[in-house]
C-alpha cells in the first residue's frame, strides 16, 4: 500500500490535526455549553428564547469537532486511545449523556407547552453542566498523569476523580460560561445583553483566578514541567503566553464597560487559545502523560496515510460549511428568532 511516511512527517500531522479538532470544539461547542449553564439565570423567559435562537443555527454542527478529535485519536493512535479510554471511561460516559440530554431538551423545549418549556430549560442547563464538569475533569486528571504498566492502563476506574480534577472541572465551567457571556454580548441586545455584560464581569474575576491557580500547581505536580517553564531561555520565550493572556484580560475588562459588542468573544477565545497552548506545551511530546509519546502511540504508516487522504479531502469541506453558516447567522438573535 501506498505511504506518505518517506515524504511527511506522518505522527506529526495527525498529532496537529487532532489537537486542533479538540480546540475548535472547546471553542466552538464552549461558548453553546456556556449559553445552558448561563440558561436558568436569565432574566426573563424572552431572553431565555433569544439565548436559544443565538446558538440554534450552530450548536449541533459544533460537536463535529468532538466526534473528529476522538474518532482520529482511535484511528490515528490507538495505543494512545486504547490506553486513555479505560482511564475516563466514567466521565466520558457522563459527558455524552450530559451532551444527549441537552440535545434532547434542545429540541423538545422548542416543541413544549408553557408550563413544561422551563423544565426542559433546566434539563438543557443540567446536560450543559454535566457535559463541561466531565471534561474539565478528564483535563485534569489527564495533566496529572495515568498509571500505565507496558502498553496498558494500569489504574482504577475512580483515578479521575481528586481534588485537582474537580478543581479544574470548575474552572472550565467558568470558562465556557464566560464564552457564553460574551457570544451573548455580540449576539443579542437590549436586556439580554445587558445582563450578558454584567454576567462577563461576575465571571472575568473567577476565571483570572482560575487560570492563576492551575498555572501555579501543574509545575508544583510535576517536575519536568517545572524545569521546562522555569529554565533559561524557555521562560523568556514561554512566558509571552501568560504575558498574552494578561494583556488581553485587561483589554477584556476594558470593554466590559465600553459599547464594544465583538471583541470581548474574540479576547475570551485568545485567552483559550493561550491556556490551550500551554498544556500543549507543557505535556509534549507525550500522548499520555508521563508514558508515551505521540510517535510512539502512532499507527502504521499505511494506516495514517490512507487517514490522510480522506482527511484533507473532507476537513476543507467541514470547515467550509462551518464558516458559511457562521457568515449567514451572523446577525443579532432577536425574540422572534426561531429555532
Amino acid at each position: 500500500m501506498f505511504s506518505f511516511a518517506g515524504f511527511i512527517d506522518l505522527p506529526l500531522i495527525w498529532y496537529g490535526l487532532i489537537g486542533t479538532a479538540i480546540f475548535l470544539y472547546v471553542l466552538l461547542d464552549g461558548f453553546d455549553l456556556g449559553i445552558g449553564i448561563l440558561f436558568p439565570f436569565a432574566p426573563s423567559e424572552k431572553c431565555q428564547d433569544r439565548m436559544m435562537g443565538s446558538i440554534a443555527p450552530f450548536w449541533d454542527g459544533n460537536e463535529t469537532w468532538l466526534v473528529l478529535g476522538g474518532g482520529g485519536l482511535f484511528a490515528a493512535f490507538p495505543l494512545a486511545y486504547a490506553i486513555l479510554m479505560p482511564a475516563f471511561y466514567i466521565p466520558v460516559i457522563l459527558m455524552l449523556l450530559g451532551l444527549i440530554l441537552r440535545g434532547v431538551s434542545f429540541e423538545f423545549r422548542f416543541k413544549a407547552k408553557k408550563r413544561s418549556k422551563k423544565y426542559w430549560g433546566y434539563i438543557f442547563h443540567l446536560g450543559s453542566l454535566v457535559a463541561t464538569l466531565t471534561q474539565g475533569m478528564i483535563l485534569g486528571a489527564f495533566v496529572q498523569g495515568i498509571s500505565v504498566t507496558g502498553r496498558s492502563f494500569s489504574g482504577g476506574p475512580f483515578d479521575w476523580l481528586n481534588a485537582f480534577s474537580v478543581m479544574t472541572g470548575i474552572a472550565l465551567v467558568a470558562g465556557y460560561a464566560l464564552l457564553g457571556a460574551t457570544w451573548l454580548i455580540m449576539k443579542t441586545e437590549d436586556v439580554t445583553q445587558k445582563w450578558a455584560r454584567k454576567c462577563t464581569g461576575y465571571l472575568f474575576g473567577h476565571v483570572a483566578f482560575f487560570m492563576g491557580l492551575v498555572s501555579l500547581c501543574m509545575p508544583l505536580m510535576d517536575a519536568r514541567i517545572k524545569a521546562l517553564w522555569f529554565s533559561l531561555p524557555n521562560f523568556i520565550y514561554l512566558g509571552i503566553m501568560p504575558v498574552a493572556c494578561g494583556i488581553m484580560l485587561v483589554i477584556l475588562w476594558r470593554d466590559l464597560h465600553r459599547d464594544n459588542e465583538y471583541r470581548p468573544f474574540f479576547l475570551t477565545q485568545g485567552i483559550f487559545l493561550m491556556n490551550y497552548i500551554g498544556i500543549g506545551v507543557s505535556t509534549w511530546p507525550l500522548l499520555v502523560p508521563n508514558s508515551i509519546t505521540f510517535r510512539e502511540a502512532a499507527a502504521a504508516p499505511e494506516s495514517q496515510s490512507l487517514l490522510l487522504v480522506g482527511a484533507v479531502i473532507m476537513l476543507p469541506v467541514v470547515l467550509a460549511y462551518t464558516g458559511y453558516c457562521y457568515w449567514i447567522f451572523r446577525g443579532k438573535s432577536s425574540s422572534e428568532t426561531s429555532y
